[in-house]
């Protein structure tokens, strides 16, 4: 009965873990169109410096109630480091990219997130992939390529920020299955503060006057992309990185949707194409993956978050 209800146990932590992941992809999908919409007019630093003002209205009431001397009191600093350096690279070039190219076509070289993901896991965090799921990422990069209509246009300065920040995504998502001992509100935190010294810096020079809408806008930025960074944040505690990679490639999907909403921004015919093997390709992987291969309960962080 004891090993029964383990395995239940262990079965709820993933799910719950992927339904977070989902909503934190949604989150970050709104976040990515707001985020666009706002660097049309205003500079990538000013953007980053208001947006982490509004982070703090969610983070503030979590770091009171965790107590501010915790946040000093992290594993492994160096890792940490790392991460936050890696989270706030990814936000900067995302911002950057997203400023010229179409919303869609940015996340399909976040698409690739999900391919480092599962090497890196793999590598660094002992979790297994079998070779099936190997070709399935394969045929997933596949996709990603047929949705990028290889050109010399990949080459371009926004399109490379778009790989960089890619992988830097994937990195700190790594990262923070790795420091899961650490709690929510302390990891978002202090990728919070960095993006915040790292807006002060670029935006000298570049501030620029704003109407009610304008700030509120940026403010809303903050509120929406951190509560999407404390979901996924809470779902890499729960499940494998290497299984909730592929939910990343709902991203795509949302990016056309608003993309097209918002911006009348049209997918091609590859862009739906390099979608549609994409998708296939991400639930063939979730469907390989092993749920008894999962956190115990015991090790999850009781933080409450």
């Amino acid at each position: 009965m004891t090993t029964k209800t383990g395995v239940a146990d262990a079965g709820n932590l993933i799910i719950t873990g992927v339904v977070l992941m989902l909503l934190g992809d949604l989150l970050f999908a709104l976040n990515d169109a707001m985020g666009k919409w706002l660097v049309a007019s205003f500079a990538v630093g000013q953007v980053l410096v208001i947006r982490s003002v509004g982070a703090f209205i969610v983070l503030g009431p979590m770091i009171l109630r965790q107590g501010p001397m915790a946040l000093f009191r992290v594993e492994q600093k160096g890792l940490q480091f790392i991460r936050v350096f890696m989270a706030t690279v990814d936000v900067a070039l995302f911002y950057a990219a997203v400023a010229y190219l179409p919303l869609a076509d940015v996340m399909t070289f976040y698409m690739a997130g999900p391919i480092y993901i599962a090497a890196l896991s793999h590598l660094f965090l002992g979790e297994k992939i079998g070779w099936r799921r190997w070709l399935a990422v394969l045929i997933g990069f596949a996709g990603v390529v047929i949705a990028l209509r290889p050109s010399t246009a990949m080459l371009s300065l926004p399109s490379l920020f778009g790989l960089a920040g890619s992988l830097a995504f994937a990195l700190s998502l790594v990262m923070s299955r790795y420091l899961r001992s650490t709690s929510d509100t302390t990891l978002v935190t202090w990728q919070t503060v960095a993006a915040l010294i790292t807006g002060i810096v670029l935006s000298i020079g570049h501030w620029q006057p704003g109407t009610i809408v304008d700030w509120s806008g940026m403010l809303l930025l903050g509120i929406v992309a951190t509560c999407a960074h404390l979901l996924i944040t809470r779902s890499l505690k729960l499940a494998p990185a290497s299984l909730l990679a592929p939910l990343q490639y709902t991203l795509l999907l949302w990016a056309i949707i608003l993309g097209y909403l918002l911006f009348n921004d049209v997918p091609d015919t590859q862009i739906i194409v390099g979608a549609a093997i994409i998708v296939v390709a991400g639930l063939f992987i979730f469907h390989r993956k092993n749920l008894k291969e999962t956190v115990p309960a015991e090790a999850v962080p009781p933080d409450g978050h």
